[in-house]
């Protein structure tokens, strides 16, 4: 992976598109902090549904000026200038007294303890405008906002869970037809310095007439490996890139598509994979460490991402490897529009997800 100087706002362009990062001044942040405290007296929960179904006009009201313009400009540029991610510098105060010690898996996290934090995250999926929402393939829905922890029982594992093996970049739920269009990664805690890794379909110089197979339904996508179960399903295919045909969107998760032993592509497939792939590895972006309170935001159908492998615990200074904290991430997921997806969702909560795979739902909700 590349190591590459960020692109701050200030900066002039260099010659390969990076992701923007913006500092977050103090009146800023301030003014989020207040924001969040307000919305926290006033609604109680960030998952209340006055609040979730106001969002977009409580961001419009609450958000500085120029982050609403940030976040307008963001959410609707699809050219070959927009990398698909956007990286908030200094968003939130984090307390980590309050915090506490980092539990041992998302499993018994104190979610009281990120109310604020999803107040915020809430807002600027707001100010795009975007609906936070919650998916049952995720952890049976779990919520809006999902902590994502290091669980030494699946440190090996290619999820949000592990830690000894570098995450491979991904679309989220890259299985779904109708995936998140943005995701939020607010960092509570990250003492060990795990750097995120980012990759945009837009990195590429040009979709080369060899990349054009992509755009054919012959790909296998199956589902993530911690989700999959042992009823055997309809193979269903479909393309990694869709939209439009020179400045396409990407479903893409390089782990389940091109390394998991029990898939098998067709040799097409798999040829048009690995082409792909020998490309795309050398455009990932990893000079990036998040910081507490710093949030990157993806657009989802533009930008993959990953981290890098890491020795959960365990920090590194001046040379010596001390016991620290483990990491906490906090994940937001949301959609432009409920309508689009109004066939995958609970009949009586549209916030609700009930995809299983590739337009396929869950059956116990059918």
């Amino acid at each position: 992976m590349n190591s590459l100087k960020i692109l701050e706002e200030s900066s002039l362009t260099e010659e390969r598109l990076l992701p923007v990062a913006i500092n977050i001044t103090d009146d800023e942040r301030r003014m989020i902090r207040e924001a969040a405290d307000y919305l926290e007296k006033k609604y109680g929960s960030f998952e209340n549904r006055e609040f979730v179904t106001q969002v977009h006009q409580l961001a419009s009201y609450f958000l500085p000026d120029r982050l609403l313009k940030k976040l307008a400009d963001f959410s609707s540029d699809f050219s070959k200038d927009q990398y698909g991610a956007l990286i908030f510098k200094g968003l939130f105060d984090i307390d980590q007294e309050k915090i506490g010690n980092t539990p041992a898996n998302w499993q018994s996290a104190d979610y009281s303890k990120f109310n604020a934090y999803g107040f915020a995250c809430a807002l600027l999926h707001g100010g795009l405008p975007s609906k936070p929402v919650q998916y049952y393939s995720q952890r049976k829905g779990g919520g809006l906002i999902h902590a994502i922890i290091p669980d030494d029982k699946m440190r090996e594992t290619q999820t949000g869970s592990g830690s000894a093996t570098d995450l491979y970049v991904h679309t989220e739920d890259a299985f779904l037809k109708h995936q998140a269009d943005f995701l939020s990664f607010m960092y509570v805690r990250n003492e060990e310095q795990v750097p995120s890794t980012l990759y945009s379909i837009r990195s590429h110089e040009s979709i080369r007439e060899d990349f054009r197979p992509l755009f054919d339904p012959i790909f296998k996508i199956p589902k993530d490996a911690n989700l999959q179960n042992e009823e055997e399903e309809t193979e269903t295919l479909d393309a990694v890139l869709y939209g439009n045909q020179k400045l396409p969107f990407m479903r893409f998760d390089a782990a389940e598509q091109l390394f998991n032993p029990s898939i098998q592509q067709t040799d097409l497939a798999h040829h048009a994979l690995n082409k792909f792939w020998q490309e795309a590895k050398h455009l990932i972006y990893s000079d990036f460490t998040p910081q507490a309170g710093d949030v990157i935001l993806v657009n989802n159908h533009l930008c993959a991402h990953g981290r890098s492998a890491f020795r959960a615990g365990v920090k590194n200074v001046n040379g010596v490897e001390l016991n620290c904290e483990k990491r906490i991430m906090l994940r937001m997921m949301s959609k432009v529009s409920l309508m689009d997806m109004r066939a995958h969702t609970l009949t009586e909560d549209p916030f609700f997800v009930i995809e299983e795979h590739l337009g396929k739902n869950f059956k116990n909700f059918q």
